[in-house]
């Protein structure tokens, strides 16, 4: 089961590095993987719009309510989108829009998980571990979002 795939740049990437060790009590160490082959192989699908739906199997290292939160995330298909408010609204706990934020920010399985689908009010774009451009990008490469 792919454990990690996320930016390598973002702010909190040591924090969820030391999630996932912890969670699974493993420490890193490089190889390749028949999985990681098959994970790029359809990353490079995704990227060149051939695949939509990803079927890498994963494991979650988080709390009861980040797990929670994103399997709600695949649950949003290819070509949508939907804001923090009303993917609170389909968790249920409308009053809880911060907390789900900050699980979908502690993703560590970034576009498999598609958390780059969840914008902000009035469809702005906020809030994405790669940054905002590729947010846009991703968007974009769905058809939601037009960069010209």
């Amino acid at each position: 089961m792919l454990v990690l795939c996320d930016w390598n740049y973002r702010a909190i990437r040591k924090a969820i590095d030391k999630r996932v060790t912890r969670f699974f009590n493993a420490q890193y160490h490089e190889e390749i993987h028949p999985l990681h082959t098959k994970t790029i192989a359809q990353l490079d699908a995704y990227f060149q719009k051939k695949l939509k739906n990803f079927d890498i199997p994963l494991a979650m290292a988080g709390t009861d309510f980040q797990i929670q939160v994103w399997n709600q995330l695949l649950k949003i298909p290819f070509g949508s989108q939907t804001t923090y408010s009303r993917f609170s609204e389909l968790l249920g706990n409308p009053k809880a829009v911060r907390a789900i934020g900050t699980a979908i920010g502690a993703n560590a399985h970034s576009i498999i998980i598609p958390c780059h689908r969840v914008v902000g009010k009035n469809n702005n774009l906020v809030g994405y571990a790669g940054g905002l451009l590729a947010k846009s990008k991703l968007l974009t490469l769905e058809g939601q979002l037009s960069l010209f």
